[in-house]
């Protein structure tokens, strides 16, 4: 049986600097996605969000280890987070926040696999979420990031280092603001929290 490292794989999307922004590419890949709308830290709505995307993730990974022959880690969970009006994202108001909270799927998924995924699931679980799930590709291109390190409450600097980079180097905002969760929050202190910033980006006509 293989086994495949992802996240080594995509070392450069998924560990860039903490010390400084970089540019990168990134290319089209597959994830589990389920919308919603409200502050994560209280909303019932994400938490089962969450809880049906780590389970077909499982399902898919031993699915694939049945059918392939190949051994890979649950990617971690990410999110886009972006208001109606754009002047109003803050994170100090996070109740008018919209976000699609997702985990990455390696190219071993395929649409018919996450079918069959979903279905066996629905049989066995009782999860609210999991007819909210859909399986899509998402492409962000040229972005921007930078590693957070420390507490989700604490990435507003961050955050204005990231836009300023944009700005300063001749870039504007293309897309919605793109987090990537490395740390368990439940296992890890919030101080040593690690976070990908990501931010697509286009260079300015």
């Amino acid at each position: 049986m293989s086994k495949v490292d992802l996240k080594k794989d995509l070392k450069h999307l998924y560990n860039p600097s903490a010390q400084e922004v970089s540019v990168v590419d990134v290319p089209p890949m597959n994830f589990l996605m389920i919308d919603g709308a409200g502050d994560p830290n209280v909303s019932l709505e994400y938490q089962q969000a969450m809880e049906a995307l780590f389970s077909l993730s499982y399902a898919l990974k031993f699915r694939v280890k049945k059918s392939n022959g190949v051994d890979y880690a649950v990617m971690p969970l990410e999110g886009l987070w972006w208001t109606d009006d754009p002047g109003q994202f803050s994170m100090s108001n996070k109740g008018i926040w919209k976000w699609t909270a997702m985990i990455m799927q390696p190219e071993y998924v395929t649409g018919q696999l996450f079918a069959a995924a979903l279905a066996e699931a629905r049989r066995k679980k009782d999860l609210v979420a999991l007819d909210r799930v859909r399986f899509e590709s998402c492409h962000e291109g040229l972005s921007a990031q930078i590693m957070h390190i420390g507490p989700y409450a604490a990435e507003e600097p961050t955050i204005a280092r990231l836009h300023s980079f944009i700005r300063e180097n001749g870039y504007e905002l293309n897309g919605k603001h793109h987090e990537i969760y490395l740390s368990d929050p439940r296992r890890t202190a919030p101080e040593k929290l690690r976070t990908v910033l990501r931010q697509p980006v286009r260079k300015q006509a």
